[in-house]
């Protein structure tokens, strides 16, 4: 048995849980970084990270990209923590030796870190402060041979409790419909971007509704003490808490932050419930090192001293949501969905041949992969992908702001056929020759109802309200 006090045996199959699914995650975000990175952030991207850091300092934005930036830079850097995190999916340094185990995860953080900290409007998402959080964390998950440490154990669950707290705190200080229970009546058809299943769960029933949002209550306001509550409440906590997460799965698309949040809730899961689940896996006894444990306490007291503004955050009354105190993204404050939209308004964008359309003018729509278009096409299941673009394109209607930085340089892009940027598309409908002139186009979209699915086999009915972005060529774009 482990002859140190501070090691936690029954938590070794939680510990591999824990690194697995964050090493997935990880690769998710760096393969993410591969594809969406240069046309977005690159040199000719729309927010170029050259011009960031030009007026950034370091310590305000720490990362790799402050001394050198280049797209091929980023694609080794991408590439570099993809094959890291892969290694890690597989166990192949967990089974080998401690110290490099701990590297690298240092590594996946720092490299993570590089990419968030210039990535500007498209890494600013909570669930990005979130896995740097948890990678974080990771560096003191240890390797399979010694048992992990009860204070990682114990710091993952204080993890889970803001993330789910927060929310809750966030959403009964916001909008009146979570406290009406009504916010489900409108959220599947309104949230960023409905999944395959989302129409259906919008026709549940409104006392169905209620159900939702008493369920989603009872997972961020109570559920979350249960944590820190002796065995087996905290393992129901936790269980409780890993459902509502999968059940939020499956009604939409929120890139990676439901499955990290439930490899976070793992750390509530004892090996005697995980154990019967997975017959295969066995609990680690052996103490790690003196100066491993060393390590695990300095971590315990850096998070103890970093979540005072957190938790001042979160008595608050004015809370602020998914906010990071630090830039190196430690101890940060989470939540979700403080308001919610009563009605989904979406910007459609087309092109047209001519230089000064008329009326007369034949325009193409350009599609997008997940977010809505076209009123035929079911809603597509993308995460735990993360689609940037299509994400920062539902934020337009709410407020000119959200895009008032790269929306025009993105309509640059397409009236100069930039390959890279098309290539964040589904559809290019000007193969052959860029526009002459493109147009944003603000429609009001809602579900279709039982009866109009049946009949037109839509899944969305769409209403043009007017110009976002009036027609405008490729001189006008670029004129400052």
């Amino acid at each position: 048995m482990p002859t140190d006090w501070l090691s936690a045996p029954d938590y070794s199959i939680s510990r591999i849980l824990i690194g697995r699914g964050l090493a997935a995650i990880y690769l998710i975000g760096f393969l993410v970084a591969v594809r969406q990175f240069r046309p977005l952030l690159g040199e000719r991207g729309l927010l170029p990270v050259p011009r960031f850091v030009a007026a950034v300092p370091f310590m305000s934005a720490p990362s790799l990209f402050q001394w050198y930036y280049s797209d091929r830079a980023l694609g080794i850097l991408a590439w570099t923590g993809a094959a890291i995190a892969a290694v890690m999916l597989l166990g192949f340094p967990q089974a080998v030796s401690l110290p490099l185990t701990m590297l690298a995860w240092i590594v996946l953080w720092a490299l993570y870190l590089s990419m968030v900290n210039v990535g500007q409007a498209f890494y600013a998402f909570g669930w990005e402060s979130l896995l740097l959080e948890a990678g974080f964390l990771a560096i003191f998950l240890g390797s399979d041979a010694y048992a992990p440490s009860a204070l990682v154990i114990l710091m993952y669950r204080w993890l889970a409790f803001r993330v789910e707290f927060g929310a809750g705190l966030i959403k009964m200080r916001g909008d009146r419909c979570w406290r009406d229970l009504t916010c489900l009546d409108y959220h599947h058809e309104t949230q960023p971007m409905p999944n395959p299943l989302s129409w259906y769960f919008h026709r549940l029933p409104r006392r169905l509704h209620r159900l939702e949002v008493l369920g989603n209550h009872a997972a961020q306001l109570i559920v979350p003490f249960g944590l820190v509550l002796p065995q087996p409440v905290a393992a129901v906590a936790g269980a409780y808490m890993i459902l509502t997460q999968l059940y939020l799965v499956i009604s939409g698309n929120y890139a990676w932050l439901n499955w990290i949040t439930i490899v976070v809730a793992v750390a509530a899961l004892p090996d005697s419930l995980l154990g019967a689940l997975l017959p295969f896996a066995h609990s680690a006894v052996i103490a790690p090192p003196p100066v491993f444990t060393a390590g695990a306490i300095g971590l315990t007291l850096l998070v103890g001293a970093l979540s005072y503004q957190p938790v001042r955050n979160l008595l608050g009354r004015r809370q602020l949501m998914n906010y990071s105190f630090n830039s190196l993204h430690i101890v940060n404050t989470y939540g979700a969905f403080g308001s919610v939209t009563r009605h989904r308004d979406e910007v459609v964008v087309e092109g047209t041949d001519g230089l000064d359309p008329t009326d007369d003018s034949i325009w193409r729509e350009y599609k997008f992969k997940g977010k809505p278009g076209d009123p035929a096409r079911r809603p597509p299941q993308v995460a735990p992908y993360h689609l940037r673009l299509d994400w920062l394109m539902w934020f337009l209607p709410l407020s000119p702001a959200y895009g008032e930085q790269w929306f025009l340089r993105f309509l640059e892009a397409l009236l100069r056929g930039d390959s890279a940027v098309l290539g964040l598309l589904r559809t290019n409908p000007f193969p052959d020759h860029p526009p002459l002139t493109v147009r944003a186009r603000l429609y009001r979209y809602r579900y279709t109802s039982w009866s109009e699915r049946r009949r037109s086999g839509a899944w969305w009915v769409r209403e043009l309200m007017g110009d976002y972005v009036p027609a405008v060529s490729l001189r006008q774009a670029v004129e400052p």
